[in-house]
């Protein structure tokens, strides 16, 4: 029994100190869901990042890391009290009955209903908004924040035409369990289209194979590129909408992964830029615009005399690009890093001011250089395509230095059963 304190209080055991509390087992209850696909609970004052779990539930976790500044992470090993939201995970190979270190990554939002699963990513993308953007709770909730779903399974299985997949020392094919390098075999991929999911089931053990990129193209059969190795068509061509529009790249070239996600970025940017007329003279530009495809929605949107510049680092997939836009004469690709390009631009500042900026960056996001090379040039309207929320939010303050603010933005559920979001940010002076 503990020690009575001079005023009769019982006295607290002291806090556990930095490392003291690996290994251990604690009752916890989780509070909310955090950006990374993990959820926060508390122990002892400290904050604990868990997952395979959902807030409010009650779970038996074991600490596995502690990190600075008084954080821990843990494992889910059992659900003491569950949510109404839990289901039955999609992938049995990264379900909750499974040792942690045998779970299957790639799929953390399985075990939470796909209604549940949206909500819990407009709450992120709240946080992100508020926390990093800065921004007042009036100036979020104006945007009427919703997380859409797209066409494909109501329960977001299917949904992948492309997979990294990796290769053990015993040439056993899997995804790395979470947080590791540990390759967990498996004999079903629901997340993949069903043409892509047998693709990389017949390729079998491969001894002194490292990974393996599965790719099933809108258009042909899937097929395996595998490092080293090789394999594959030497270009692949995607089709995006009933119309007809055609797409060719590398075969492990970008591209998004969702079947719909194609279309459903072209008419969200369409939408984006559909304020006002676009004026076809002005120096517009796509940045990070891989083969052209957001180039094309904004040249599909304004019509073929739109002068637009698309700016991608890959030197192939701006070579495709080029060709990819060659129904629009005046589009035009470039291949450069999006810094160099617009820190040698040479362009007159009415053109500048008159134009519109859309950019695709990579999940890291844009940063500060290309952030204030894009608002000092002035531009009446940028539209920001984002797969992480957080990125969204800090290059968005930083755009807020030059007066530009969010306007409207639209997110989609492109990537079910995960905690990714794709969402669409218009910003105005």
């Amino acid at each position: 029994m503990a020690a009575a304190a001079v005023d009769g209080s019982a006295m607290r055991e002291p806090a556990a100190g930095r490392g003291e509390l690996l290994g251990r087992e604690l009752e916890l209850t989780v509070d909310r869901v955090a950006h990374g696909g993990v959820f926060v609970a508390h122990h002892e004052g400290r904050v604990v990042f868990v997952p395979d779990t959902l807030p409010g539930e009650r779970i038996l976790a074991r600490i596995t890391e502690d990190l600075h500044a008084g954080y821990l992470r843990a494992d889910t090993l059992a659900v003491l009290e569950s949510s109404p939201d839990r289901q039955e995970h999609v992938w049995v190979a990264a379900a909750l009955d499974r040792p942690p270190a045998e779970r299957a990554g790639g799929a953390e939002f399985g075990h939470i209903a796909p209604a549940a699963q949206r909500a819990l990513k407009r709450q992120v993308l709240i946080d992100a908004l508020t926390r990093t953007g800065r921004l007042a709770p009036a100036e979020v909730d104006a945007l009427a924040i919703d997380v859409r779903p797209v066409p494909g399974e109501p329960d977001g299985t299917r949904s992948r035409t492309r997979l990294k997949l990796h290769v053990d020392e015993q040439g056993r094919v899997g995804p790395y369990a979470a947080r590791s390098r540990h390759v967990v075999p498996v004999d079903d991929l629901p997340l993949a289209t069903i043409g892509l999911e047998r693709a990389a089931l017949a390729a079998g053990r491969l001894p002194g194979v490292r990974s393996l990129d599965v790719v099933a193209p809108s258009t042909g059969a899937a097929f395996v590129v595998a490092h080293p190795g090789g394999g594959g068509p030497a270009t692949i061509t995607e089709h995006v909408d009933e119309r007809g529009h055609e797409f060719r790249l590398e075969p492990t070239g970008f591209w998004q992964v969702h079947p719909s996600a194609p279309a459903v970025l072209t008419a969200a940017v369409q939408q984006a830029l559909s304020s006002g007329p676009l004026d076809p003279s002005a120096a517009n530009l796509d940045l990070y615009g891989g083969v052209g495809l957001l180039a094309a929605a904004v040249a599909g949107l304004a019509g073929p005399s739109l002068t637009i510049t698309t700016v991608e680092g890959d030197r192939r997939a701006s070579e495709h690009a080029g060709q990819n836009l060659a129904r629009y004469p005046a589009a035009h690709a470039r291949a450069d890093r999006v810094e160099s390009f617009l820190r040698h631009e040479q362009v007159r500042p009415d053109s500048a001011h008159r134009s519109a900026v859309v950019l695709d960056p990579p999940r890291s996001g844009a940063g500060t250089e290309v952030v204030d090379a894009i608002a000092r040039r002035g531009p009446d309207r940028i539209v920001y395509v984002a797969c992480d929320p957080v990125a969204l939010a800090r290059d968005a303050a930083r755009f807020a230095r030059y007066g530009y603010r969010i306007g409207t933005l639209a997110a989609f559920d492109l990537f079910p059963n995960t905690h990714h979001i794709e969402a669409v940010a218009t910003l105005h002076r």
